[in-house]
């Protein structure tokens, strides 16, 4: 992901979802990027008010106990107050594009792991 002095762009993280296995894209929720793995939310580019891009994501409980409260990182909105382990990285700055990448990957394994077993066949996902 490419990463100018404000951070990394939606083209970049469009692009890194974009490129993961068995991926969909839509916009939806206020002109948000979002990124599905069999039909399953991974990946929300947006979603924020502040100007510079955001990004959330779902993660495994020690991540999101650690992400939390680290600079530049926060619950996700709506979905955090609901008790899902998602979090927004709100500054792209603080955390680099090598740990977004990290992220979006760990979201995108952790939701495919929740998809039927079938369903993980049918888009050849997770079958080591």
């Amino acid at each position: 992901m490419d990463k100018p002095d404000h951070g990394v762009t939606y083209d970049a993280f469009n692009a890194f979802c974009g490129n993961l296995p068995a991926t969909t894209y839509t916009v939806q929720w206020g002109h948000s990027h979002v990124w599905k793995v069999g039909g399953k939310v991974f990946a929300i580019g947006g979603w924020s008010k502040l100007q510079r891009p955001a990004f959330t994501f779902k993660t495994s409980e020690l991540n999101y106990d650690i992400l939390k409260d680290e600079p530049g990182y926060r619950p996700a909105p709506y979905l955090a107050s609901r008790g899902m382990k998602w979090i927004q990285q709100y500054d792209t700055t603080a955390g680099g594009d090598e740990a977004l990448r990290y992220y979006l990957a760990e979201s995108h394994r952790i939701v495919s792991l929740g998809l039927s077993r079938k369903r993980q066949r049918e888009l050849g996902l997770n079958q080591g």
